[in-house]
């Protein structure tokens, strides 16, 4: 069984999902791939205690306090390759921005191959169940172009800030795909 919340968030209002004991997702409103990850319905529950502990996390997160992923039990749901591209974004600092390629050298290093499509790590960054906790928004493509946020690029552009990014070389593209 598969349960879910409701948070408030200065991005609006977010769903939180549980299996009983782990965080299985966090999807902001509107967010593409809301649920995806999950092969049943979702019952609301809001007494679970890591509910509680997500909701907490979220107002220190929001506060702009730097809590750490390891306080939250997560259990995403995904293959081998998408769950270690989130084990990348898990290790990505506050403040600090990756690029795709950069995720796809370090998978194809773990993974010892000699290179890794940029474009398969966007398919896992971009199907992360549990957003803003596994930070997909420090994600940006190699020119400082900010596309690829399924909660949408204004929001990408506030997580950023909130989390003190020198936003000066990131942009949002004129036209592109991923926006």
């Amino acid at each position: 069984m598969v349960y879910s919340t409701r948070y408030t968030s200065p991005l609006g209002t977010i769903t939180l999902a549980c299996d009983g004991e782990k965080l299985v997702g966090l999807w902001i409103e509107g967010q593409k791939y809301h649920g995806g990850t999950l092969s049943e319905k979702m019952a609301e529950m809001n007494d679970v205690p890591v509910f509680d502990a997500a909701k907490k996390w979220l107002n220190r997160y929001f506060a702009g306090h730097k809590p750490a992923i390891s306080e939250l039990p997560l259990a995403p749901i995904g293959g081998d390759f998408r769950q270690g591209v989130w084990n990348i974004l898990c290790e990505i600092p506050y403040g600090e921005v990756i690029t795709y390629g950069d995720i796809a050298k370090k998978m194809a290093a773990r993974m010892n191959k000699e290179s890794m499509s940029s474009q398969a790590v966007g398919g896992a960054v971009g199907h992360n169940p549990i957003s803003i906790i596994i930070p997909c928004h420090r994600v940006v493509g190699a020119n400082g172009s900010l596309t690829g946020y399924a909660g949408g690029i204004s929001k990408k552009i506030k997580l950023l800030e909130l989390e003190g990014v020198n936003m000066s070389r990131l942009f949002v593209p004129a036209k592109g795909t991923a926006l």
